[in-house]
């Protein structure tokens, strides 16, 4: 559908935004239960836009519903982490795990709130005064990137097992709801759920100032301890952060000795 407008683009973003615009415009038909989508492409010099609006339930409440969550924040957290898909005999749920990294700007609005991932914001849900109906994905991309989608793909691959989507990178600011500090064994197992298809985890503690011992010992060694086939790596910690992270740790190694 978009081909046509994509021709004189080098081949590395060609490749990203063609890969894009079929994952989210697939969402959007198999999964949005909506009747109508509206697809916009902008491109000048220096960018290209891709957006794509349906009229559906809206993504975030057709995961808290087939997850059963209590709210469309643990709906946008648990999309995070990847592989989350409401129709896993069609669907891997990889597709907007990519998407969002590919992409220079990428955000997903349904319902009042945005999930959006960027160079300058990094991850981040904000509150949108509109609460439209459906699902809104805007993504986009300079025309003179140097990204690539084989590099995005190795990035969370195994190379030595078929390449299979084996690693993971999950940003612990979107655990947080406002203010609230990550503390409690009950956030800890909402950050696990829903690992058990990776390998190794990258935990991003970036925008998180400080956690709880009771977080950081349930997943650095009681986790960590059940689970020895899962590589759980923590980065981005501050000193704070860090520290609390090391008391689990040696915990874990004294149980062991």
């Amino acid at each position: 559908m978009v081909g046509p407008f994509l021709t004189s683009l080098p081949d590395n973003v060609a490749g990203i935004c063609h890969y894009g615009f079929t994952e989210m415009f697939n969402n959007a038909i198999d999964h949005s239960e909506g009747e109508m989508a509206t697809v916009e492409v902008a491109m000048d010099a220096l960018k290209v836009r891709m957006s794509i609006l349906d009229d559906g339930v809206g993504i975030f409440e057709k995961i808290k519903r087939k997850m059963g969550l209590e709210d469309h924040r643990q709906a946008i957290f648990a999309l995070s982490k990847g592989k989350v898909t409401t129709d896993p005999a069609r669907h891997s749920g990889q597709g907007i795990f990519f998407t969002s990294r590919m992409f220079d700007q990428f955000s997903l609005s349904s319902r009042g709130l945005s999930l959006i991932h960027s160079h300058e914001r990094d991850w981040l849900i904000q509150v949108d005064p509109e609460r439209m109906p459906g699902t809104f994905v805007n993504i986009e991309i300079a025309t003179d990137s140097t990204k690539t989608t084989k590099a995005i793909f190795d990035q969370y691959s195994d190379m030595e097992e078929d390449y299979g989507f084996t690693k993971t990178s999950i940003p612990l600011t979107l655990a947080k709801y406002g203010r609230d500090a990550l503390v409690s064994r009950s956030q800890a197992k909402r950050v696990l759920a829903g690992i058990e298809g990776f390998k190794e985890i990258f935990l991003d503690f970036k925008g998180v100032e400080t956690i709880g011992q009771a977080f950081a010992d349930e997943i650095f060694r009681v986790y960590s301890r059940n689970h020895p086939e899962t590589r759980i790596v923590p980065i981005n910690a501050g000193l704070d952060v860090a520290r609390m992270i090391g008391r689990a740790v040696v915990a874990r190694g004294e149980e062991q000795g």
